[in-house]
């Protein structure tokens, strides 16, 4: 979940961007400059990357039979999200003193901001070991997952009657829909 509540954040600063992009003055000047590549990447990686993360949190202990480490997760979550808004958004500063897309090499000016952001992106990358750590420690045990993984939010599916992790051949006879 709090992928998903991190997503609608993310998601809203690179949907302001595009407002920004949508006004025709503003974006005659930002057009072709790493503003844009903040933007596309503010809505893309939250939009794909984090959607992914937070379902497989959301079905690894179903895949597994086992519960993960969740405070592993946790800070799993806060060092990917901390680490992507250092990643993207200095491209927004970026973009707004002009810095091109699309060249092998940049001005010296750009050096500080461009410093900023490529450390964020190896924090981000170095921060996804965490999220393989998590991932195998939950396939090699754990505390035992019920067949109703999370029962606070008594899911209703046909998955969630089967036992975790669900066996092969799960329904051998149809089941009953309700």
């Amino acid at each position: 979940m709090l992928f998903a509540l991190s997503f609608l954040f993310l998601f809203t600063i690179g949907g302001f961007s595009g407002v920004m992009l949508a006004i025709v003055p503003v974006d005659f000047q930002y057009n072709q400059t790493y503003f844009v590549v903040a933007h596309f990447h503010y809505v893309l990686v939250p939009g794909a990357i984090f959607a992914i993360m937070g379902a497989v949190y959301y079905w690894l202990p179903k895949w597994t039979g086992h519960m993960y480490n969740m405070t592993l997760a946790k800070w799993h979550f806060w060092l990917s999200t901390i680490f992507v808004n250092v990643l993207f958004f200095p491209q927004h500063f970026l973009g707004l003193a002009g810095m091109p897309r699309r060249i092998p090499d940049y001005a010296v000016q750009f050096t500080d901001w461009n410093m900023v952001s490529s450390i964020g992106g190896f924090c981000f990358g170095a921060s996804q070991i965490l999220f393989a750590i998590v991932v195998i420690q939950c396939m090699r045990g754990g505390k035992k997952a019920t067949a109703l993984v999370w029962d606070d939010a008594r899911p209703n599916g046909l998955e969630w009657t089967l036992p975790s992790p669900a066996p092969y051949h799960s329904f051998t006879t149809a089941p009953e829909v309700k």
